[in-house]
């Protein structure tokens, strides 16, 4: 409810230099009064104007605690709309657990997940994709992940939105005014030109939806599994992502027998991978590496991402041609390790498998090497690469060496255009939630419908009620008409004290 005071921590819980408890509803400076003293006489916190800090001693049971800074934000200049205060004390979990217990004694209620960001949302402070870009925010994994949300919380989505809601309502209202009211000698409303506005907001919401994988890519990271037979320089590339000796590399087979996991920050875009090196596939009889190798089959089927590693110095298999065909259709790329030493693998028993997108290149390749026929973008057949000489890299196939730091580089540029990061503007509008892609999905589908009616012949009117359906999915979205549900269950996913 609105009308009560309420109370939660909003930094970290653990020790920490300081802690900020965060206090918002009608009764809170008078709350905050019961709780805080100012240290220069004939100061009050009931008579403290907005954006203004005050600093004394916060009391329990008339006992003085700790020194504390008081920052007041009047109604409606604050982040919830309502009076607020916040309370800096230092960040030991004793001193916190007082300060939160002097609170809900003086009256203040324990905020609910999400609970200030709520009251934000219900105050008019912020919208509802702002509100889910405040959660993208604080769990982004990333540096452009992070930009990417502060950018929806500025309100670039909202902006997009609201700019095809005028459009469609403009269209609408000139449809039906010449439809209900023939009279009026409204101008008619060329079927051309009709087809002309859908299409263009349909293709705004076509690049929304477009980008939305690499931008969730970029918030959240990404699972990624490092599979290959033994000895094919697993561990090693997990050590060269990790720039550390994550993993115990040694000549032996079978040395890594469970899933090791590391996270990993990647490329200019900081991209988070959260890499498991799995055990070598192959056939064995101990059970304990079994048990691994299963763990790894697991993994690759559950992993955004697929690092397949492949010995460059041996002749290719058929374990090779399985795990490649493993990775047919998957987001994944075919890592040619050992580069350094004479090459001896067959690329094209793998390459129909690894065959990226439009044939393009993977990054640091030279041009006019691309290993393409030219005409279906499909990689070339071709054998081993002769001694000193440069193989040209195609589809989803990129030579290293994992023990050369050097090429952590062109790996990280691979893997971002695959993901499609590279692409990613940070500062444009981007959808930032499930929820969001769901009603923009929709939109995007009632607009191809109302295309669809034109080019059958069943008129505007028809394809009128195709436009309402599509600005209803959009007022979804921009949580104009969102149900109670869906808004319980945005704010359901915040963590308490935001």
């Amino acid at each position: 409810m609105q009308d009560t005071t309420i109370c939660a921590l909003a930094t970290p819980p653990g020790p920490g230099g300081i802690a900020v408890v965060r206090i918002s509803g009608p009764e809170a400076f008078e709350m905050a009064a019961r709780v805080f003293c100012p240290a220069s006489p004939g100061r009050t916190l009931q008579g403290a104007k907005g954006y203004t800090a005050l600093f004394g001693h916060f009391y329990r049971a008339g006992q003085r605690c700790d020194e504390t800074v008081a920052l007041c934000f009047r109604a409606p200049k604050s982040y919830t709309g309502e009076d607020v205060v916040e309370l800096s004390c230092h960040g030991g979990p004793a001193v916190v657990e007082q300060l939160l217990a002097a609170c809900r004694e003086a009256g203040a209620a324990p905020a609910g997940p999400g609970e200030f960001t709520r009251r934000a949302f219900l105050n008019g402070r912020i919208g509802l994709t702002q509100a889910e870009a405040v959660m993208g925010l604080i769990s982004a994994a990333g540096r452009q992940g992070a930009a990417l949300s502060a950018a929806a919380l500025d309100g670039a989505l909202a902006r997009e939105i609201d700019g095809l809601k005028t459009k469609l309502t403009s269209l609408l209202g000139h449809l039906d005014a010449w439809v209900d009211f023939p009279e009026e000698d409204v101008p008619a409303l060329a079927p051309g030109a009709f087809c002309a506005a859908v299409s263009e907001a349909a293709a705004v919401l076509a690049g929304l939806l477009r980008q939305y994988g690499a931008g969730a890519v970029l918030r959240r990271g990404v699972d990624t599994a490092i599979v290959g037979r033994p000895n094919v320089g697993k561990s090693t590339l997990l050590n060269l992502l990790a720039g550390f000796e994550r993993a115990i590399v040694t000549p032996l087979p079978g040395t890594t027998r469970d899933v090791v996991e590391q996270a990993v920050s990647l490329g200019g875009s900081g991209i988070r991978l959260n890499l498991a090196d799995t055990a070598g596939l192959r056939e064995t009889g101990d059970l304990i590496e079994a048990e691994g190798i299963r763990r790894g089959r697991a993994k690759l089927e559950q992993a955004g991402l697929v690092l397949a590693v492949f010995d460059a110095s041996r002749p290719a298999d058929a374990e090779d041609l399985a795990l490649a065909k493993a990775c047919e259709g998957r987001c994944a790329l075919a890592l040619l390790n050992k580069s350094d030493l004479p090459a001896r693998f067959d690329e094209g028993v793998i390459a129909p498998y690894f065959a990226g997108p439009g044939g393009a290149a993977l990054p640091g390749d030279t041009a006019g090497q691309n290993n393409m026929d030219g005409r279906d973008g499909t990689a070339a057949g071709g054998g081993a690469r002769r001694d000193g000489e440069e193989k040209p890299e195609a589809g989803r196939i990129l030579h290293l060496c994992a023990n050369d730091p050097a090429h952590r580089a062109r790996l990280a540029a691979a893997i971002e255009k695959l993901l499609g990061t590279a692409a990613v503007d940070v500062g444009a509008a981007a959808l930032v939630s499930e929820r969001q892609h769901a009603a923009a999905l929709a939109a995007k589908g009632h607009l191809d419908a109302a295309l669809a009616a034109c080019r059958e012949g069943y008129g505007l009117d028809a394809a009128g009620v195709c436009l309402e359906d599509a600005l209803a999915a959009l007022c979804e979205l921009s949580g104009e008409s969102a149900s109670e549900a869906a808004i319980e269950e945005v704010f359901s996913q915040f963590c308490v004290g935001k």
